[in-house]
């Protein structure tokens, strides 16, 4: 059994990740984690998250745990994301992350740590989403510059980053798909006089409302034809799926930092 901790374990993604976990036959749920003043600290994860008695009451002492764990699974806020892998890294645990919105430095401090303790890092633990990032590279690579490129995602009120961190992900693989710099080609608003689309331009479009759990639209267009791809999901039980496979097989790799793409196979 690969014994893991949850962490930001009476969140929304937490709260799945704790039932899926507690009806696996391969993973075991042996730590929950809060932040520092959460009024779920001292309640049992499983009754928490509505799927009854878990025996793992929820804490907010993270090294406290690590010692009778293998990987920790995280979807939280970068702050405490990296506090978790420092910890991590000091104890050689392994650790699955699904937290998006880091700023340029703090991808720095993670991709440091990743050279201590075995890492999953990836926007979208959904594995729908990761055989698009494949697909859509090649359909990029095929259709080539004549093919104007727009992402369009939409997520719930509640979601504080945006363009999402699947939305950069997929533009940044379309990018190196046709060999352009992002952060050149990147459009992430238009209002007013805008003038002409510019060629090569990667545009990324981003909507709020209500409890959309995720969709996430890239279009090619081209002169006479229009080429979608859309992936929705539906329960965030798809994100949680993947990260409890990520889980699974990160506990068995070499320190490093790593994605779904390795996780499935997808290289």
């Amino acid at each position: 059994m690969v014994k893991v901790i949850v962490a930001g374990a009476a969140g929304r993604m937490g709260c799945r990740l704790v039932a899926l976990i507690k009806d696996s036959s391969v993973l075991t749920l042996t730590g929950a984690i809060e932040g520092k003043g959460h009024r779920a600290l001292g309640d049992d994860a499983g009754e928490t998250a509505g799927c009854g008695h878990a025996a793992v009451p929820i804490t907010d002492d993270f090294s406290a745990l690590l010692d009778r764990s293998d990987v920790t699974i995280d979807f939280s806020s970068p702050e405490a994301t990296l506090a978790h892998l420092r910890a991590t890294a000091k104890h050689r645990r392994a650790m699955v992350i699904g937290t998006t919105g880091f700023s340029a430095s703090q991808i720095e401090e993670l991709q440091s740590l990743a050279c201590q303790a075995p890492c999953v890092s990836s926007p979208n633990m959904s594995v729908g989403i990761n055989l698009i990032y494949k697909v859509i590279s090649e359909m990029a690579k095929t259709l080539g510059d004549e093919y104007d490129i727009e992402v369009i995602e939409a997520h719930h009120r509640l979601k504080k980053d945006a363009p999402s961190g699947t939305a950069l992900k997929i533009a940044e693989v379309l990018a190196k798909a046709v060999s352009r710099d992002l952060n050149e080609v990147g459009v992430y608003a238009r209002k007013g006089l805008i003038g002409e689309r510019k060629k090569g331009e990667i545009g990324i479009q981003t909507i709020r409302a209500g409890d959309i759990v995720g969709d996430h639209t890239i279009i090619f267009g081209g002169m006479g034809e229009r080429i979608e791809v859309t992936h929705r999901a539906s329960s965030r039980d798809t994100f949680a799926g993947g990260a409890l496979r990520a889980a699974q097989w990160v506990a068995r790799q070499p320190p490093g930092l790593y994605d779904m793409m390795d996780v499935l196979g997808l290289r």
